[in-house]
């Protein structure tokens, strides 16, 4: 993708910048202090120096979840030294905590594996939605799915069902 696509979506969702329209407190904090935080972290100056815009766009939200979650166990698809960054507590294998996947190959089997193994705290990052808009509606559809943010190249799930179901557009 070239930085003319991403300007051209970046222009389509304006009206989602920065959390306007957002009701829920807790999701209105999401997504200004977590999803679209600014201010420069820790770990930014070393963190994806040869990457392009993009690895370094997610790569640097990663970060910032890994470092919002604290997770024990991470199950990453690559950007492991992102989300090492953000938690240097967490290991990598199979867990449930923070699982990043791709929307490529087999990935709703992937999926169902992951829908039986988590809970309340659980997060799951789904990259390359923009390329399955279908795909990503059944996930947002789907019961277990809690609040789901569509940030274009990515989408965060939350499965904490105390909270209303509500998927936000969000201009990343």
């Amino acid at each position: 993708m070239n930085r003319l696509t991403s300007l051209l979506v970046w222009i389509r969702r304006i009206s989602y910048c920065r959390g306007f329209g957002i009701q829920s407190p807790n999701d209105y904090w999401f997504v200004r202090y977590v999803i679209n935080e600014h201010w420069p972290y820790y770990q930014y100056e070393e963190l994806g120096k040869d990457d392009d815009w993009l690895t370094q766009k997610l790569g640097r939200l990663y970060f910032r979840l890994a470092n919002w979650r604290q997770p024990q166990v991470i199950t990453a698809n690559g950007y492991q030294r992102y989300f090492q960054a953000g938690c240097h507590k967490a290991s990598f294998g199979e867990g449930a905590e923070l699982v990043h996947m791709m929307m490529e190959g087999d990935w709703y089997e992937r999926l169902s594996n992951i829908y039986n193994k988590v809970n309340a705290r659980s997060v799951l990052i789904v990259e390359g939605i923009c390329d399955n808009m279908d795909g990503w509606r059944n996930i947002v559809a789907d019961e277990r799915a809690g609040v789901t943010f569509d940030l274009y190249y990515c989408g965060i799930v939350l499965f904490d069902k105390k909270r209303t179901k509500k998927n936000y557009i969000i201009n990343f």
